[in-house]
């Protein structure tokens, strides 16, 4: 005999509580006793109960539930169950933290994280196995286009499991801040209908509405040397740049600049001769926009480093050299102005469109999309690497449910995406029959763990743009030079080089030779916070992989390497991804990686947009003209008729202030809230990881008020915990 109290929290999201009554079960060691309560969950609250229990239950393993519905399945959205056995017994934990949706029973782990093996009791280890089943049916890979990362199968958001969608608040800012943004784009569109469109004061007509305070400077201070050469360093796209090794075998120098050739030859001996090459975006076809053919460049800038730390253009190459035009037109500081302000232009319009498609979309969205749905396939609930983290996945019913349209999902799963002739993968030994399923029971445990925080949202916002934005007829077929299918090409290319070490700062800066520049923010801040996450990730790691053999031995841990490098990345080994893991260090650093992909990167590169694409001629989405090959013919007419027009710098602002705003849901880096840790080292662990994290946001908030342009991207408040926009 014996009194329990019991807990239960519920959401505090939009429509998290329920009308419907949930029926509970306590799981031991020694026996199951259901308890006869009467809960109807309230967004929001927690409700506690006390309840006598005739017999004694041991060591509580797990927490059963079921909601019952009558006529309307209203859905739950359960935080936390925690339960104070009798005497002095420890509070113990079972995080939830997902939609309860149907019938079925759901079982709840008590929240300690267990390595395959570890399981003092067979019926985690089924537990563990059933989960992975189930997952690999819901969580299966699909090919959006050859050649690229695999993504989630899943052709629309409504496809999403459930607890990957985005919660009601989140919902609503998105789409009614798009409608807001269509709106602003037709009355700047309406106000600018008799206005001239000639010169570049013109653009100061559709300057209004959403933007920031930088972004006004840059408006003011667009067209200055020091500025362009600034955002190769922390700008949107500090990701090209590199120290000069040599001259780049493209540059040719025609006779009679024997004096640049001297110059050039002398800032590579101080090694203060720095580089910035599009090459990629050669022979990339351009967009045909309402029937007019738009323009692409793949420049090459020279810059160096003056003794203050800062960086100046010394020549700039339009285009590589060709057959038909073997000495490309080299454009200089000292050429006429316009012709020098359209040089530059091009080479903002080339950045605008790597730091798209490359930086941001590739080796940010797709790459932490690659690690999401990896995890949700390869790691049960119980898992170290798993736990810590944010939002739970149900199974079989319970995730199925709440889908609206099943059906599509699961024909996608036996090859739905005829268009690309891709079929969704369901590799090797993760295949399973759906008759496997069960229909009785869906066991899955909490995701308490590592990963799970840092791929919230992730799934629906790539969904949403392979729908709406990158999509045939989305915003970049609409706006952008390398739409209608060059982007597609690009991201081809960009995929063949994406490689390991330059997804790790560390070794992606010292192969730039950008390390120890005093003036590059983003590199500094970058390299600060992965050793504060490398910390982090070393502490939880060192409480389970004690040895290198622990590390070896992991299966499930094994198998989640594979999976991303092997499945998700397409065969990535060759190019420096590990498909294994045989030390603790080897683990650290790839953890480290998607960490502080999925958080820090993904801020530095998204975070620029709403400061330095807002003025549109400072980073045109578009060309409307070819490059010139001229300089004296060079005049305003060209400049206007090269850069974007109205409809497409209105939508270019539009979208740029739509996805990099700072959300209304945004939880900072390391500031989830669920509560995941049990036991006190991990939890010290992430109280350590917090404090770091307050102390650099004190050394950059220092830094930033001497500073005439202040960086803050990779400042810790400002960064968000995952990729969700």
């Amino acid at each position: 005999m014996g009194r329990y109290r019991i807990r239960v929290a519920t959401g505090a999201w939009l429509f998290s509580g329920s009308y419907n009554r949930v029926q509970l079960w306590l799981v031991g060691t020694r026996g199951e006793a259901e308890l006869e309560l009467q809960l109807r969950p309230a967004r929001g609250e927690e409700e506690e109960f006390d309840h006598d229990v005739a017999e004694d239950l041991g060591l509580l393993q797990f927490v059963r539930l079921r909601k019952h519905h009558w006529l309307v399945d209203d859905a739950w959205f359960c935080d936390r169950i925690t339960v104070q056995g009798p005497g002095a017994c420890a509070e113990v934990a079972f995080p939830c933290y997902r939609w309860v949706q149907g019938e079925d029973i759901l079982s709840l782990p008590e929240g300690t994280a267990r390595l395959p093996g570890d399981n003092a009791l067979d019926m985690f280890q089924k537990h563990r196995e059933k989960e992975l089943k189930d997952r690999q049916q819901i969580y299966c890979w699909a090919t959006w286009k050859e050649g690229l990362p695999l993504t989630i199968a899943a052709d629309r958001k409504d496809d999403l499991p459930p607890n990957m969608r985005f919660h009601e608040e989140k919902r609503l800012d998105f789409e009614w801040t798009l409608k807001a943004g269509a709106l602003e784009m037709a009355l700047k569109r309406v106000y600018t209908l008799l206005s001239s469109w000639n010169c570049l004061e013109d653009f100061d007509q559709i300057f209004w509405g959403q933007k920031s305070a930088l972004a006004e400077k840059v408006r003011q201070c667009w067209q200055d040397d020091e500025l362009f050469s600034y955002q190769f360093l922390n700008g949107a796209n500090p990701m090209l740049l590199r120290r000069s090794t040599s001259l780049p075998s493209r540059l040719v120098l025609p006779s009679g600049m024997e004096e640049l050739q001297a110059q050039l030859e002398k800032e590579l001996q101080n090694g203060s001769l720095f580089e910035a090459d599009f090459i990629l975006l050669d022979g990339i076809p351009a967009n045909v926009i309402r029937g007019e053919k738009q323009y692409l460049a793949a420049p090459l800038v020279m810059l160096k480093m003056e003794p203050n730390g800062k960086l100046q253009p010394m020549v700039i190459q339009i285009q590589p050299p060709n057959p038909s035009s073997p000495t490309p037109t080299l454009f200089l500081p000292s050429d006429p102005p316009l012709a020098w302000l359209l040089a530059k232009s091009w080479v903002r319009n080339s950045d605008f469109q790597l730091h798209e498609i490359q930086y941001h979309l590739l080796n940010t969205h797709l790459v932490a999309e690659v690690i999401a749905v990896a995890t949700m396939r390869c790691l049960p609930g119980l898992h170290p690497i798993f736990k810590s983290g944010s939002r739970a996945q149900l199974t079989g019913k319970l995730e199925s449910t709440r889908v609206s349209d099943q059906n599509s999902r699961r024909s996608a799963c036996k090859g739905k995406h005829q268009e690309e002739k891709a079929p969704c993968w369901v590799p090797g030994p993760t295949r399973k029959d759906p008759s496997m399923a069960s229909t009785s029971h869906a066991l899955q445990s909490p995701p308490l763990q590592f990963l799970i925080p840092h791929i919230r949202y992730t799934m629906e916002i790539n969904t949403r743009a392979r729908t709406q934005l990158i999509s045939d007829g989305g915003i970049f077929d609409k706006a952008v030079s390398t739409g209608g299918g060059g982007h597609v090409q690009l991201l081809r290319r960009a995929a063949a080089q994406l490689t390991y070490c330059s997804l790790c700062p560390p070794d992606d800066l010292a192969d730039r030779g950008l390390l120890g520049l005093p003036g590059a923010l983003y590199a500094h801040d970058a390299l600060r916070l992965w050793e504060i996450i490398a910390r982090y990730v070393e502490g939880i790691v060192h409480l389970f992989y004690q040895r290198d053999d622990i590390v070896k031995g992991d299966p499930e841990l094994q198998a989640w390497c594979r999976e991303i490098t092997e499945v998700g990345l397409c065969q990535a080994q060759d190019r420096g991804f590990p498909v294994s893991f045989q030390s603790q260090s080897q683990l650290c650093h790839f953890l480290t990686m998607c960490v502080f992909t999925c958080t820090a990167q993904h801020a530095a590169i998204n975070q620029g947009q709403l400061d330095w694409y807002a003025w549109v001629p400072n980073a045109p989405c578009t060309m409307r003209m070819p490059p010139p090959t001229t300089k004296e013919d060079v005049t305003m007419a060209t400049v206007m008729g090269s850069l974007p027009d109205v409809r497409q710098a209105c939508l270019q602002m539009a979208i740029s202030w739509h996805l990099s705003r700072r959300q209304p849901d945004m939880v900072p880096l390391g500031h989830h809230k669920e509560k995941y840790f049990s036991g006190p080292k991990p939890k010290a662990v992430l109280n350590q990881f917090r404090t770091d994290l307050e102390k650099l946001e004190k050394e950059i908030t220092a830094r930033n008020e001497q500073l005439d342009w202040p960086y803050e991207y990779l400042k810790p408040s400002c960064i968000e915990n995952s990729v969700t926009i």
